[in-house]
């Protein structure tokens, strides 16, 4: 198979984590019965579609010469998918038995064949035995709630609830034994919620209920992704196989927009309900619908066929209810306030783009107030979640079309008019998207240079940079970054660290070096309609113009905040077939500035200040302790016990609230609410659940804060340093410019 002029498909130096199957289980879960009352019939073997598109896949990962680290598909990859395979079915190892493993052993080497040929039998029979496993525990699960002596919570037992590298277990005893813990942990937990018997055993005998619904329904297509993407995963941890779907969920979630009535949908049993209206869409301009109100039906244009949509899975309402800007839809729809049985009320909505206004970037400003005769400074916050780009939009030469520089930009002049001294950029846990929006995005701070170096599967380096003139913003600048922040994230803040154009704050990153490409499959057929599905494809390895690799190793912060999550934990050194980190020559680039003279004198200042902020030690106590609960990977199943543990978080946290009304600190909206009231998300109130997580954004964020303060600290000193302004700025040409 012959594939042309990679570098002219879209670059996505993206991070995207595809959901196992695994976790379509849970009862939270967006996986839900496709019709009320029936089950699909998973097929035996794969649609002729399915089958070409798994043999383009094989050509485009094995058998060409644009995947960056290309691996013959024989038997070795076959035994690497197959782990990959049962992993993502059954990561917990809390379905299949020591036999089921030895029966499906026969397959072992044999899925490379399933793959050149199309012929998916086997991971048909493994999902078989799956489902009827699953179907299994939940009658097994749901027999335990009706025998009540299963419930005393007086002894020394504990719940194994981390079992990742544990071995399979041998037999249905076996399982039992591991299953009645977990069932037991479930009804602890609401019990100790204050929730009574008959409440908690309706509760779980629902909950898992919808898991055996959640996984009966699943599609052949779901089989098939997630089939070909051990194939995928096999051969880097971010080449993924996305069916046209998810292809389209995918370009969505990276353009900010879609087309639709402007709704947040979740799944509450077998209805699907409206968890957010999105500001400017059709359905708030309406004002015909509210959060919590149920959609039962569903009908395109004025006069087509209403569908009943009571028991549908979200994915499959949610297609209905999206289509053409223009276009009409009819949703016959019952208040939140109404009984489920209550008449519906039918609205027709036009649709209309929508822009995820709520995934954008922001901004707010931060006072620092004066001390100890050290005048106060306002710094400016952007919150950046992702590097988006509409890429059609683009391509279109569309003026309104999303991107995450232009709305930086924007931001930036707002920030300027309101005359903050220094920006802080937040990148925590963005895990990246367009690596052009990467080099846009450091363009606004640098003028003109080099940005990352790409080397692609040939050995062929090129440097990517920014070509305009001009500075958007040369005054202070820090990035604030974690464990969270991935690929695009990486390649601007090592920029910034690398032109020394400003401090990097926080935590070592993620550590993903390399670059995707969106490949559409129906490309060589020249399909007129999606049929065959996108790779995600790793083409390039991408180095920061100092020449090192983000690559494993992440981005080290120059102030290093508290280590929340390990690097065995999380990050890209955890992934057993991750890229090594390596290291290709600098090239030139400006050198606005040099930190390290100023590192020492901003460190005495940050651990002093600390030494005395409630809300950093606080964030430090919690991150210390639940390390070490995590380290423990078992939690104790002895009522008195938990319920002393619960008490002391409870008296934990009102004592927190009870000081920051003593210190006249900002309350947390949160800090008279539970830690745990044992409930899926899908089992609370959608409403109070919807207005809980607004609440949690407004939540105290020492970390912000507190870089905000070390970055008006080097303001302070540099503008009253000049000596030591002159060492560090040595290109600056007046006070408060650190880029000229």
């Amino acid at each position: 198979m012959t594939l042309k002029n990679t570098r002219a498909l879209t670059l996505v130096a993206g991070f995207l984590l595809t959901a196992p199957l695994a976790l379509l289980a849970r009862p939270d879960s967006a996986a839900a019965p496709a019709a009320a009352g029936a089950a699909i019939s998973l097929p035996s073997a794969p649609t002729a579609d399915q089958t070409t598109a798994a043999k383009l896949v094989y050509g485009l990962l094995s058998d060409s010469r644009y995947a960056y680290r290309p691996r013959a598909l024989d038997d070795a990859l076959s035994a690497d998918m197959y782990k990959r395979y049962l992993e993502s079915l059954d990561g917990g190892k809390q379905f299949f038995t020591a036999v089921d493993i030895a029966r499906f052993d026969a397959y072992k080497n044999k899925l490379d064949d399933a793959i050149k040929s199309g012929d998916l039998s086997p991971a048909y029979s493994i999902f078989s035995t799956y489902k009827q496993r699953v179907d299994e525990r939940v009658a097994y699960a749901r027999g335990l709630l009706k025998q009540p002596a299963n419930f005393e919570f007086n002894g020394a037992d504990r719940y194994d609830y981390d079992r990742k590298d544990a071995p399979w277990v041998a037999d249905t005893a076996a399982l039992d034994a591991l299953w009645k813990q977990s069932v037991r942990n479930d009804w602890l937990r609401l019990k100790l919620a204050g929730k009574k018997s008959d409440d908690i055993a309706k509760t779980l005998d629902k909950r898992y209920t919808n898991m055996a619904k959640g996984i009966s329904e699943l599609k052949g297509e779901d089989v098939f992704q997630t089939f070909v993407n051990s194939y995928a995963n096999a051969i880097d941890p971010h080449t993924d196989y996305l069916t046209p779907k998810s292809a389209d969920n995918f370009n969505m979630t990276m353009s900010l927009s879609l087309d639709g009535i402007g709704a947040q949908l979740q799944k509450q049993d077998d209805v699907v309900a409206i968890r957010e209206i999105i500001p400017g869409g059709p359905a708030a301009r309406s004002n015909l619908l509210k959060p919590g109100d149920r959609i039962v039906g569903v009908g395109q244009g004025d006069s087509g066929a209403m569908d009943d949509v009571i028991g549908w899975r979200i994915d499959d309402v949610v297609a209905k209810i999206r289509g053409a800007k223009g276009t009409k839809v009819r949703l016959d729809v019952i208040p939140a306030e109404s009984g489920l049985d209550s008449k519906p009320n039918r609205i027709v909505l036009v649709r209309d783009k929508v822009r995820l206004e709520e995934q954008a970037a922001k901004s707010e400003v931060i006072d620092i107030p004066a001390t100890d005769g050290v005048p106060a400074k306002r710094v400016g916050v952007i919150k950046l979640p992702g590097f988006y780009q509409d890429f059609e939009g683009r391509r279109k030469n569309a003026n309104d079309y999303a991107s995450a520089t232009r709305d930086v930009a924007k931001l930036l002049v707002k920030l300027r008019a309101d005359k903050v001294d220094g920006v802080v950029l937040d990148l925590r846990n963005n895990g990246g998207g367009s690596l052009n929006e990467a080099i846009e995005l450091t363009g606004l701070f640098i003028d003109r240079g080099p940005v990352v170096q790409v080397r692609e599967s040939g050995g062929r380096v090129s440097v990517e940079g920014d070509s305009d003139t001009g500075i958007a913003w040369e005054g202070p600048l820090a990035v604030l970054i974690n464990r969270g922040s991935a690929s695009a994230s990486e390649i601007f803040a090592g920029a910034i660290q690398d032109y020394g154009r400003g401090l990097v704050i926080g935590e070592t990153t993620f550590g993903k070096g390399t670059v995707q490409n969106l490949v559409d499959l129906d490309r060589w057929p020249a399909n007129e309609s999606a049929r065959f599905g996108q790779v995600k494809l790793t083409i390039a390895q991408f180095f920061r113009v100092s020449g090192g690799s983000t690559q494993n190793k992440g981005v080290v912060p120059d102030i290093a905040f508290p280590v929340s999550v390990d690097a065995t934990e999380y990050g890209e050194s955890t992934y057993d077939n991750a890229l090594p980190w390596t290291k290709i020559a600098a090239v030139p680039h400006t050198s606005y500035g040099n930190f390290a003279p100023l590192l020492p004198k901003l460190e005495t200042l940050h651990t002093t200040r600390i030494g005395s902020d409630k809300e950093f030690q606080w964030w430090s106590q919690d991150v210390a302790q639940f390390r070490e609960e995590r380290a423990k990977k078992w939690i104790s199943l002895n009522e008195a016990d938990r319920r002393a543990e619960r008490d002391r978080e409870d008296a934990k946290r009102k004592q927190r609230q009870s000081e920051r009304k003593q210190l006249g600190l900002t309350l947390d909206p949160l800090g008279d609410d539970s830690n745990d009231d044992g409930l899926a998300s899908s089992e609370r109130d959608i409403v109070k659940d919807a207005a809980r997580e607004k609440l949690a954004d407004k939540r105290p964020d020492p970390l912000l804060r507190e870089s905000a303060a070390i970055l008006a600290d080097a303001v302070r000193l540099l503008n009253n340093d000049r000596q030591l302004s002159a060492q560090v700025l040595p290109t600056a040409t007046r006070p408060g410019h650190w880029a000229d």
